[in-house]
């Protein structure tokens, strides 16, 4: 199975209670999602491959550490993903970005693509998926689907909350790739929505309903 990572720092805690509350603001919603995107962070790219290489201090040469291989890249999940994207970028701000578009069919919960640019050379970048939320997991599941059509064998999917089926489903379709959360919730209600949750994170990032 997928490894499930649920990150339980008493800071994480402490700023999704406030992402959870039905009082707080847009502009604090923003800026919370994007605190929790830099603590995902962190403990997502904990394991990537290092090499050396010589650099001069103001002391004298030595030999230091840098990423190997080819440049990380960020794949937001249209259009909650977005909110994600800073975070990320505020630690690694040579991380390309791309794009999937996916939509959620409100009939039928089954996800529909409508948009996707990626940076060249996918196949050959690790790879963080973003998206919020992880319900159903259908769009989790589409968008991991896409990239793996596309060569790529190096995804990690970020989320700020899941719901136990997704995670499940997500681990039966994909149980390849690493997944990062902040919580797992108790269950999805009957139109798809995570319990307790807090409530439709693209509307509370952006202002909509």
């Amino acid at each position: 199975m997928s490894n499930l990572v649920i990150i339980d720092h008493p800071l994480v805690m402490h700023k999704l209670s406030i992402l959870r509350d039905v009082n707080t603001g847009k502009k604090e919603f923003r800026e919370i999602v994007r605190e929790l995107a830099q603590f995902m962070c962190f403990e997502a790219t904990k394991n990537l491959p290092l090499e050396d290489y010589e650099i001069t201090t103001p002391i004298t040469k030595m030999i230091a550490k840098r990423i190997s291989g080819k440049n990380l890249s960020v794949i937001p999940i249209l259009r909650a993903g977005l909110g994600m994207v800073d975070g990320v970028l505020d630690l690694i701000p040579t991380a390309k970005v791309g794009h999937i578009g996916l939509y959620r069919d409100p009939e039928t919960l089954t996800p529909v693509e409508y948009y996707c640019k990626l940076p060249t050379q996918i196949e050959e970048r690790h790879i963080f998926v973003l998206d919020p939320m992880l319900a159903t997991g259908g769009s989790a599941i589409s968008a991991i689907s896409f990239l793996k059509d596309k060569g790529c064998n190096n995804i990690n999917f970020m989320c700020i909350l899941a719901a136990p089926e997704g995670v499940e489903k997500l681990q039966l379709a994909h149980p390849d790739i690493n997944i990062y959360v902040c919580a797992v919730d108790e269950k999805l209600n009957d139109h798809g929505y995570i319990v307790p949750g807090l409530g439709d994170a693209g509307d509370r990032l952006f202002g909509t309903k």
